[in-house]
Order: structure tokens, then C-alpha cells, then sequence
């Protein structure tokens, strides 16, 4: 029993160790570099085009949900999420707009006549962009990781909490976004990973 005991310990403090060192947290002066640059890199970006993996994981569930599918963003504000596997079904965020849509039928959504909605449909165009680093919306942590940057959003607005515990974003050095993690307010969480992604390329309107 006492050895089971010193591995266990011996165990979790290399556990420990290693998530310290799998991410450092940046100072002051770094983390205003890094958020100049981000912003540089988002103001530079006029569309987006990326292939996507979604994985959410459920508590009440065994095993992963994972989808699949194409993003498309064209500045300012439009924002095409296609679902491909395993079903099909596409939301498009257009102005002030939400229109979801799959074989059966669309929904429409007007963004200005509910708050919760607008609020997620700018976290999602900026998380996209890079760009929601809003110390009055978000208590935000940044970190450095192997491949670049994590940092991490906790909403300050009572209402939103409810939905999302927070944010948590990857970047590579250059400042682009590769990740995003959605954590809701108890164990479940949506990660969102993008693939062969494409920066500024001609983007048709008529994709929203």
C-alpha cells in the first residue's frame, strides 16, 4: 500500500510538472507583443478559407462527437460554417443575420433583436479573425506553448456565463488562430480544429 501511494504521488507531481511546462505564461511586455502582432495579423487578413475538425465532448456520452466540414470568412463580418460529415447543414453569419439551414428546412435569425445571440456572433467572427482580446468583456490569460500561443477568455457578463465557462484559443507564431476551444459551464467542451488553411484567397460573396 505505501508504495502504490509514493508512485501515485510521484505520478501526479510529474503530471503537474509537465502541464507547467507544457505552458508558461507570458509577462506583461510579452503579452503586449504578442496581442500587436495578432492584431497586425487580423488587420492584414481579408478572408479566411479552412477546412475544420469539431470534436465535442459530453459528459453524459461515451464516446467523441466529431464533425466535419468547410470555414469560410470574408471580412468584415461573414462567416460560412458548412457542416460535411456526418450530416450536412451550414450556419452563415451575415451582418446582423444568422441563418441556419439543413435538408429539412432554414431558421433565420435577426442578431440585433437578441443580445445573446449578437454576443456569440461577435466572439465567433474575432475568434476567427484573431481579434477579441477585450479586457472589459473577458478575463484573459496568455501563455506560451510548443508550437506558438494559447490564451485563454473568461466572460465577466452574468448572462454568458451561463453558456461558456471560456474561451480558449491556439496560435501559431506568426499570430494565426489553429484552434478554438469552447468550454461550456460544466464538463462538456467543443474544441475546433483548422485544417490547410487559407489566408486572403477569393471568397464569392453569393457563399453567404
Amino acid at each position: 500500500m505505501k508504495n502504490k501511494i509514493i508512485i501515485l504521488v510521484n505520478l501526479i507531481v510529474f503530471l503537474t510538472f509537465h502541464s507547467l511546462m507544457a505552458q508558461e505564461k507570458l509577462t506583461h511586455t510579452e503579452a503586449l507583443a504578442f496581442k500587436k502582432q495578432v492584431k497586425q495579423t487580423a488587420k492584414n487578413t481579408t478572408s479566411i478559407l479552412s477546412d475544420f475538425k469539431q470534436e465535442k465532448h459530453l459528459s453524459i456520452l461515451d464516446n467523441t462527437i466529431i464533425s466535419e466540414g468547410i470555414l469560410k470568412f470574408k471580412a468584415p463580418n461573414n462567416v460560412r460554417w458548412e457542416y460535411t460529415k456526418p450530416f450536412e447543414n451550414t450556419a452563415i453569419f451575415k451582418g446582423d443575420q444568422l441563418v441556419v439551414s439543413n435538408e429539412s428546412k432554414t431558421n433565420e435569425i435577426n442578431l440585433n433583436a437578441n443580445k445573446l445571440f449578437r454576443s456569440l456572433n461577435t466572439l465567433i467572427i474575432n475568434s476567427v479573425k484573431g481579434d477579441m482580446f477585450d479586457d472589459e468583456e473577458f478575463d484573459i490569460n496568455y501563455f506560451k506553448i510548443k508550437n506558438g500561443y494559447s490564451v485563454s477568455f473568461k466572460p465577466k457578463n452574468k448572462r454568458l456565463k451561463k453558456f461558456i465557462a471560456a474561451f480558449e484559443l491556439e496560435f501559431s507564431k506568426t499570430g494565426q488562430v489553429n484552434k478554438v476551444k469552447l468550454i461550456e459551464s460544466n464538463t462538456d467542451f467543443t474544441s475546433i480544429t483548422f485544417i490547410n488553411k487559407k489566408m486572403n484567397v477569393s471568397i464569392s460573396d453569393s457563399a453567404f
